[in-house]
């Protein structure tokens, strides 16, 4: 997070998807601003307003799982952006301006320390080029008196130049060995006074940076404090946002006292300058969160934003504007949303899920919902989720073979033999569910070991015969038609699930992402190379003229619209309505990357790959000015 200096209700948020957003009333509303860099995997860690000039506004960028970044630039307060030409490719890990002489900028990178001496335009190495011990620089900052005094915190040690970067020095005294340093603020009145926090704790200094101690009362167990905080009225409270909660001191650094559950990641801490019982937490999984009591209690503070990772959807056939979504990677934050106004606004259905990730959605014949989860399957009842606890594989069994040194001994009853050559052996299933589908009276489940069904509305679950037991991803139905699909491969029922059949999948796509069954009953598959249709049971596909689409991730059967619903994955916004049985293609500019889409009563609801939720009319139709 960044705050305008010359105004404190104006904050920037920088995501870990390449956008950043803007609050004009201290973060109780939000809104996206622009897409830095084009591109989905970079990290906006660090965004620095020009004091200067509130207009100009600098971000460090790093990209996911890779040593690549960029250093941008905006000049418009943050509407368009350039990157830096000197900076281009570099990982950015730390950004910071001096409070004496503004032209002088600094940036912490995985090669080094890198200095700006012209207002961020131009950029050149003052570490040791090729060092081993100055690299992978996590952390920077300039003391506020003198612009050539730069601290730099490594993955392994802090170090500091007093002359700008000619000479180098190790400031490692009283510091752990092999200390990743996260954050390095100094106090901006008594500037001797240096605070770092590393992977194995917080560390303070009286003498700039001569000796560290480590300041005690936080556990060991937080041991990523990933930034630190002061705040700006009362320099003797310091906050530290750490992988378990936020903690305070009051005293500096005396008596730490944890102000949130251990659950919250902490990412960034803004404390207002003008009123200190104003805190924002930049926080994984839970968004942004607000205090109004100076970190006492804290409040979801998310209108406009949304970082949730979501999975899948199902509408309640009885009630169409109550609608469910299950997230990823989100844990006790996560699990299944449910909205009983077509997606306005959404309350956590969570309870009972136990912080599990949730890769499916379904809704069982007499109206129960069910979670797939990568655990077993849920369902909810009463508000509550339960795990179903009658859900087993059975197969041929093979006879347990005879040991020589027992023969003519009689075994034990719990070592006697489970199963004869040939018998049926059940075996419990607790794997993932990737898909839920209805057919009829039964519910299908495609699962990490094959295929599931239940004609208990979700209570009892068995494999399918014929079916195999191979991983399955995706399914579809229509009337009688059930699809299921692993990658490469496909089985089909034109019976309603009493018999099944192998189907080739189409030659073209190198991997299967998304299946559906038409009311036709004809067959839908897609992939990175497009989308396949077949009209004779997967004996042969074909593309469908005009349908240039790729990277496909979800293919979906409007039944009311009487049209197939494409979304692709990758930097698309364009989605694609396929009218049956005329073919006519329709496509929308929606301004959004979407994981899917569905009808919704007479518009449409898209799930983003990491936005949240999207509704219209906020999509743009691209082909025609009426929406669908």
């Amino acid at each position: 997070m960044a705050v305008d200096p010359h105004d404190h209700a104006h904050v920037y948020l920088g995501t870990a998807t390449g956008w950043v957003y803007e609050s004009r009333n201290e973060g109780q509303e939000w809104k996206r601003l622009a897409r830095v860099g084009k591109r989905d995997d970079l990290i906006l860690d660090d965004i620095v307003i020009d004091t200067a000039n509130p207009k100009h506004l600098v971000v460090g960028a790093h990209a996911v799982e890779q040593a690549d970044g960029d250093l941008y630039d905006s000049k418009d307060g943050g509407l368009t952006w350039t990157s830096a030409p000197s900076m281009r490719g570099q990982s950015i890990r730390a950004l910071a301006q001096s409070a004496s002489d503004s032209k002088v900028w600094v940036a912490g990178t995985l090669t080094g320390v890198q200095l700006s001496e012209d207002n961020a335009e131009h950029w050149h190495l003052i570490s040791p080029s090729g060092s081993t011990e100055i690299h992978e620089v996590e952390s920077v900052a300039i003391d506020p008196a003198n612009p050539k005094l730069i601290y730099a915190g490594t993955w392994h040690l802090p170090w500091k130049t007093t002359d700008g970067g000619t000479s180098w020095h190790s400031i490692k005294e009283g510091v752990i060995d092999d200390s990743d340093v996260f954050s390095i603020i100094i106090d901006p009145v008594h500037p001797n006074t240096v605070y770092a926090s590393a992977c194995s704790g917080i560390y303070k200094s009286d003498n700039a940076g001569g000796r560290f101690q480590k300041v005690e009362g936080i556990p060991s167990t937080a041991r990523r404090t990933r930034v630190l905080m002061q705040d700006p009225k009362n320099l003797d409270t310091v906050f530290a946002g750490t992988t378990e909660g936020l903690w305070r001191t009051g005293d500096a650094g005396k008596i730490w006292l944890r102000m949130t559950s251990p659950d919250v990641i902490v990412n960034d801490v803004y404390v207002d300058p003008t009123n200190s019982n104003k805190v924002l937490l930049a926080t994984d999984r839970g968004g942004v969160l607000a205090s109004d009591d100076g970190g006492a209690s804290f409040h979801s503070s998310n209108a406009g934003f949304s970082a949730r990772h979501l999975s899948s959807y199902v509408a309640d056939a009885g009630h169409p504007a109550t609608v469910y979504v299950g997230a990823l990677n989100d844990k006790q934050l996560g699990g299944v949303f449910m909205s009983e106004n077509g997606g306005i606004t959404w309350m956590q259905e969570s309870g009972g899920l136990a912080g599990s990730d949730v890769f499916s959605l379904g809704q069982a014949p007499d109206g129960t919902v069910l979670a797939g989860t990568g655990h077993g399957l849920y369902l909810l009842k009463n508000g509550s989720w339960g795990q179903v606890a009658d859900a087993r594989f059975s197969k041929t069994g093979e006879a347990e073979k005879p040991n020589p040194a027992t023969k003519g001994v009689r075994p034990a009853a719990s070592k006697r033999p489970v199963a004869r050559r040939g018998a049926a052996v059940e075996k419990a299933f607790s794997g993932a569910v990737f898909a839920l589908d209805v057919n009829g009276n039964s519910v299908y489940a495609a699962t990490s070991e094959g295929l599931l069904t239940s004609a208990t509305s979700g209570t009892s679950w068995r494999n399918v015969p014929g079916a195999g037991t191979e991983a399955l991803y995706f399914l579809g139905s229509g009337r009688s038609v059930i699809l299921a699909a692993g990658l490469r491969s496909m089985v089909l029922s034109k019976d309603g699930g009493t018999s099944w059949k192998p189907v080739a999948a189409p030659g073209q796509l190198a991997q299967i992402t998304a299946v559906a069954v038409d009311g036709d009953g004809g067959l839908w598959a897609g992939g990175r190379e497009g989308v396949y249709v077949s009209e004779d049971n997967g004996s042969s596909w074909q593309s469908l003229p005009g349908l240039v689409v790729n990277d496909v991730n979800s293919i979906f059967y409007d039944a009311r619209g009487q049209r197939m619903l494409i979304t692709s994955a990758g930097k698309s916004t364009i989605a694609f309505a396929v009218h049956l049985p005329d073919h006519k293609i329709r496509f929308w500019d929606t301004g959004w990357n979407l994981r899917f889409m569905r009808p919704i009563g007479d518009h449409l609801l898209a799930v983003t790959p990491f936005d949240g939720v999207v509704i219209e009319p906020r999509m743009v139709d691209s082909s025609e000015s009426a929406h669908p």
